[in-house]
């Protein structure tokens, strides 16, 4: 029981742990007791020898696992076409921003408005197709903002929309006029399709997240 002590001292001072017994105290033993000096020796030999075994070969299984892989990985090519869709997206909202701004600058530098409009009505109409610009241009650049964006412009687009049919039928607007509005429609409804594809990977993972729970 008392060499116990000391061959757990051994082995781990072969392992390279922390020893119970000081080094000294170790030493002192293994000088005085044959019987720990032998077990000692034998041990660091089985600990060499078995540090120094050469590995068992292994077969090359590269071949066989590029082999098994398909062609194209699962999801690839939805996964490219969404990405492509997004940047499709993206550079149709960043035109139409700059187009919003293409309208707004007569407005603001010139206070030319349509119809001989008042300077002042001028300068409003040109603020509010350069915050639209804003908008559509920030959706570009964040398309996670498309959602908090739809509510405004989708207000806007249809009040819009029904007072301009109005003056068309009452000849207040003349259709030139109108027609820059098709810019705004379009802006919406990029800027809807933009909020919709944020919309469907967040409602997947709400879906996968009840299944786990259930």
């Amino acid at each position: 029981m008392h060499c116990d002590r000391f061959r757990e001292a051994a082995s781990a001072r072969m392992d390279g742990e922390g020893s119970p017994v000081p080094a000294a105290a170790l030493a002192e033993h293994l000088a005085g007791c044959p019987a720990c000096a032998s077990w000692e020796s034998a041990a660091a030999s089985v600990t060499r020898r078995a540090r120094l075994a050469p590995a068992p070969a292994v077969p090359d299984l590269t071949a066989a696992v590029l082999a098994a892989l398909p062609a194209r990985l699962p999801g690839a090519a939805a996964a490219a076409r969404a990405r492509l869709v997004s940047t499709a997206l993206r550079l149709a909202l960043l035109a139409v921003g700059v187009g919003q701004i293409g309208l707004a600058t007569p407005s603001l530098l010139h206070g030319a408005g349509a119809m001989s409009a008042p300077v002042h009505m001028a300068h409003e109409t040109g603020a509010w197709n350069l915050g639209l610009a804003a908008a559509f241009l920030a959706c570009a650049a964040l398309p996670r903002l498309a959602a908090g964006a739809l509510p405004f412009l989708l207000t806007f687009t249809v009040v819009l929309t029904v007072t301009t049919v109005g003056d068309l039928e009452a000849g207040h607007v003349h259709a030139d006029r109108v027609v820059g509005h098709l810019l705004l429609v379009v802006g919406l409804l990029l800027t809807a399709a933009q909020a919709w594809r944020g919309r469907r990977p967040r409602a997947g993972r709400a879906a996968a997240g009840v299944r786990v729970l259930a």
